[in-house]
């Protein structure tokens, strides 16, 4: 792995007190390096090396400990999100590319596209608890309010699939439109959001029953934009519910969805493929990463405004925002 030397810029950059703002952490897959933004200034701070094609990013629920997919190195890095060292990894299948973790901190449920398995592993003790079976292509993970249910999308077999935490064994398969690529749940745990990429539509499946059903899906039209630039990746709901938010791929739009209706109610102009989004902790941004033009769009959830974009590195790819 090459090496680079860390990038920091001026400390006025960080005068802001920890209250007043968050890291913003962007993994830059074509660049290898993790941008790090200040979301009160919203000017980069850092940048420090990643691994080799650093994709899905997360940060445990302390912020003590920053995880990154390093897909071509198969493995997980986990880096010190305040010195920016690296600490140790841990172990995965080839070529994770997202992840969840259990909201209590551990384990991580990660998604190895390249050999169709869920790769379960306890963050402290470092160890694999168990290998899923799942479809072709893992991608999506998420997990359920309640940490009983993990959600794992599986690209080219197109099914949404439920695997019971406890046991590990999947419990449900949903039939979804072509190629999902994420899964989100409401924080209620009641209604589960999943994206097909190439199917150009969000299926909103209802989980408060025993048996997930799929009661709609949501399609999208943006006038002057080819129906095949729409392409759904990165959908995030706010914690009331009231807003689900959509990344269209390279149609350069966010979708602004009525959480209530599942309706779309407008559609926002980023950068370029849009791909994944994250909420500040008080969810009064959301920043988007934007794969070609190298930078992230910073929306404003209240008034639904695009307010700034900022330059990151190449080819940003995830994105996680350090807890308060």
């Amino acid at each position: 792995m090459p090496r680079f030397a860390l990038v920091f810029l001026p400390a006025v950059l960080m005068l802001a007190s920890p209250a007043e703002a968050n890291k913003v952490f962007v993994s830059n897959e074509r660049g290898n390096s993790v941008t790090v933004l200040d979301s009160k200034s919203w000017e980069v701070i850092a940048t420090f090396p990643a691994g080799n094609r650093p994709r899905g990013i997360t940060i445990s629920p302390d912020g003590k400990e920053l995880y990154v997919c390093s897909s071509d190195d198969d493995t997980v890095r986990v880096f010190d999100p305040e010195s920016y060292e690296e600490l140790h990894t841990l172990p995965s299948g080839p070529d994770p590319e997202l992840f969840a973790l259990n909201p209590a901190g551990s384990p991580l449920y990660i998604a190895n596209e390249d050999d169709n398995l869920v790769t379960v592993v306890d963050v402290k003790t470092r160890q694999v608890l168990a290998e899923v079976p799942v479809g072709v292509e893992p991608e999506g993970v998420a997990v359920s309010p309640d940490a009983k249910t993990l959600i794992n999308t599986s690209e080219t077999t197109n099914m949404a699939h439920f695997i019971d935490t406890s046991t590990y064994k999947i419990v449900h398969n949903v039939l979804v439109d072509q190629r999902p690529r994420y899964a989100e749940f409401t924080a209620d745990g009641k209604k589960l959001y999943v994206s097909s990429e190439i199917g150009g539509t969000v299926s909103v499946i209802d989980v408060s029953k025993a048996e997930p059903t799929i009661d709609k899906k949501i399609s999208f039209a943006v006038p002057g934009v080819l129906p095949e630039w729409l392409q759904p990746v990165g959908v995030k709901a706010t914690k009331d519910g009231s807003r689900v938010f959509v990344a269209l791929g390279p149609a350069n739009r966010v979708a602004v969805i009525d959480g209530a209706t599942d309706e779309v109610l407008d559609y926002l102009l980023v950068g370029q493929r849009v791909w994944q989004m994250a909420f500040t902790p008080g969810e009064e941004f959301l920043i988007t990463t934007n794969g070609n033009s190298n930078d992230v769009s910073i929306i404003d959830v209240k008034s639904q405004k695009v307010i700034r974009s900022v330059q990151v590195g190449e080819q940003p790819w995830g994105v996680v925002v350090a807890p308060n």
